[in-house]
């Protein structure tokens, strides 16, 4: 027996590859409703390469009541609305957006890292998806934490425009062509040229100099790891569609090597250890779209601290930085509650 499943925000980026995931996954579903504004109303979309279609339904007018989990992919306005009338018809709520991640009520959950921590999900009947950064960076920093306990995690990002959605990759491409052909760029969605070009800038300034995005990778991390972990971050938008890519630094309490670094992280999982010291010998953004792992690569000790390591980590943020850690909460939320499959 099967769940009733509702996907919102079905139209964009993420939605589309919930509904692939789930697909893929062979997802236990009964009934499937995909929903999304009144502007993709009546719209067909594919559930995967089943070969079915569905019709989106409005979302404004659509009734929970009776359906079992709905993986959300609507922003943070969207959510605000919708998740507590969700929530509220007994509808679980799986949310990829940032409103309810810091919530005490509302468990944040990498299935990797902290799947004890979904049994809290009956206070508000959400479960929070994290930031595609964070998603990706602790998975290879929970087996690592484990051994040797990180003290402090400094992180540079290298984020695909992906991540801000279809016209993030839109402008890249535009932006690409332009300078090909000798037309002029203009820059809508970001801040600057993105083609060919770098931007340490990604969602919004705070007081202290840092962005929001930085501000959730720190305080995501805490939630979900350790909260005595401390993080600094840099997040950079690069000329890239689909792929994050970090470089990280690692300071632990307790010895630990290199090459017992990689022999943890090969058997880790959701982590995929690619790591030869030749050309070529590690895995970049293009290598990990479509891909469900983690990568990690150029693991090596770092002779500035006692105890400290860096590395190299890449994902297909549209998958398990969003549409594929909802899909495994999704898992973890049926196994151990909802018990129909």
């Amino acid at each position: 027996m099967g769940y009733r499943v509702v996907v919102a925000g079905a139209t964009g980026n993420v939605g589309r590859e919930m509904l692939n995931i789930l697909a893929e996954r062979e997802f236990p579903i009964d009934e499937l409703a995909v929903l999304a504004s009144s502007r993709s109303t009546g719209d067909m979309v594919d559930f995967g390469e089943t070969g079915k279609q569905y019709k989106v339904q409005n979302i404004e007018h659509f009734d929970p009541t009776g359906w079992d989990m709905a993986l959300f992919a609507i922003g943070s306005e969207g959510s605000a609305i919708y998740a507590p009338k969700f929530a509220a018809a007994g509808c679980t709520v799986i949310d990829n957006a940032s409103l309810y991640r810091m919530d005490p009520d509302v468990p944040l959950i990498v299935p990797e890292v902290n799947p004890e921590a979904i049994d809290g999900y009956k206070a508000r009947n959400i479960i929070a998806n994290p930031n595609c950064s964070t998603a990706q960076m602790v998975v290879a920093l929970k087996p690592l934490h484990d051994k040797a306990k990180i003290k402090r995690v400094v992180v540079a990002t290298y984020q695909s425009v992906s991540g801000a959605g279809k016209a993030g990759m839109d402008e890249l491409f535009e932006q690409s062509r332009a300078i090909f052909v000798g037309d002029q760029v203009d820059a809508k969605k970001f801040t600057k040229q993105i083609a060919f070009n770098v931007i340490p800038h990604i969602d919004s300034f705070l007081d202290d100099g840092s962005t929001k995005e930085e501000w959730k990778m720190v305080a995501e991390t805490k939630k979900i790891l350790d909260p005595k972990i401390k993080v600094t971050a840099t997040c950079v938008r690069v000329p890239v569609f689909v792929g994050h890519s970090e470089a990280i630094n690692l300071e632990f309490e307790d010895e630990i090597s290199a090459e017992e670094a990689q022999n943890i992280l090969r058997e880790a999982p959701g982590i995929m250890l690619v790591d030869k010291r030749e050309n070529g010998g590690y895995v970049t953004p293009i290598e990990c779209v479509g891909e469900y792992a983690t990568y990690v690569s150029r693991v090596r000790e770092d002779p500035t601290v006692d105890s400290g390591l860096s590395l190299w980590c890449v994902s297909d943020n549209l998958r398990k930085g969003a549409a594929l850690n909802a899909v495994q909460i999704a898992e973890l939320l049926g196994r151990r509650h909802l018990k129909k499959a």
